[in-house]
């Protein structure tokens, strides 16, 4: 079967980062269809919005099909001439900013980058998250932990790093994450620093071979990396987690988005 190609640009007065998100959120459901992302972020200027529909028009007639355009512009001029563009459009602002004026019975701002902006206190509290979750990574610090949403355990590159990132950008949690090591198993008792926070703390598992394939690439034919240790630490790492009462997730085929909204409904996070 031949993979249909399209291109796919992402067109913004702002970062386009909304547009991005939404837009993957919808292609991802595709399989069979190759995307090639392109994007056209800052459109701020009538100069800079023609140029953008002479890129557009010229991708349509070099690959003989029409680009699809993911687009956020809060300036209706410069919407009505992109509109133009040989291209099939999903305006976002359209299909939902209008229906809701309806519905509130008022008009939108028109600002650019309000969600993303210093003045928004939700923009706020994930940098002040992001920040919490970098300077406890790892276990690299265990000051402030009683200020931790969450606090991520299970063996070195399990996942812990990605997934505290991923709460801290898209939801504002603060979380800490700590490597399970051998060192652990052999005292058979949880690490004395995360002992007064029990119930903050969420395990994260992974198969054995998984695992070794991922070490294998930072540390190759090293111990660490080698399949009997994996299949070690993965099975003592259950074993404390099992014995100390902490849930766990196996990520080896989750995503980190899907992992990290299951685990907000596990531990009833919300932000």
């Amino acid at each position: 079967m031949t993979t249909q190609k399209r291109t796919v640009i992402y067109v913004s007065d702002g970062t386009g980062i909304t547009a991005e998100t939404l837009g993957h959120g919808l292609l991802s459901q595709f399989e069979g269809t190759e995307f090639r992302p392109l994007r056209f972020p800052f459109l701020d200027n009538e100069e800079k919005v023609r140029d953008c529909l002479a890129r557009i028009n010229e991708l349509s007639r070099h690959e003989g099909t029409r680009p699809i355009v993911i687009m956020t512009q809060t300036n209706a001029e410069y919407s009505a001439i992109l509109h133009q563009a040989e291209a099939f459009f999903i305006d976002l602002f359209d299909a939902f900013i209008v229906p809701l004026e309806q519905e509130l019975g008022t008009r939108y701002s028109r600002a650019v980058g309000r969600s993303h902006g210093h003045a928004n206190p939700e923009y706020n509290a994930r940098i002040a998250a992001m920040n919490f979750a970098l300077a406890h990574d790892d276990g690299v610090s265990d000051a402030d932990l009683k200020n931790a949403d969450v606090i991520l355990v299970g063996v070195s590159r399990s996942g812990k790093t990605p997934t505290s990132l991923y709460l801290s950008l898209q939801f504002s949690l603060k979380a800490a994450n700590y490597p399970l090591i051998p060192e652990d198993f052999e005292r058979g008792a949880l690490p004395s620093r995360l002992q007064p926070f029990r119930g903050k703390l969420f395990g994260l598992s992974i198969s054995p071979e998984q695992l070794h394939r991922i070490r294998n690439e930072r540390r190759a034919n090293s111990k660490y990396a080698s399949l009997e240790n994996c299949r070690y630490e993965v099975a003592a790492a259950e074993k404390m987690m099992r014995r100390e009462g902490i849930k766990w997730f196996d990520t080896t085929a989750k995503s980190i988005e899907e992992l990290s909204v299951q685990l907000m409904q596990e531990l009833n996070l919300e932000r």
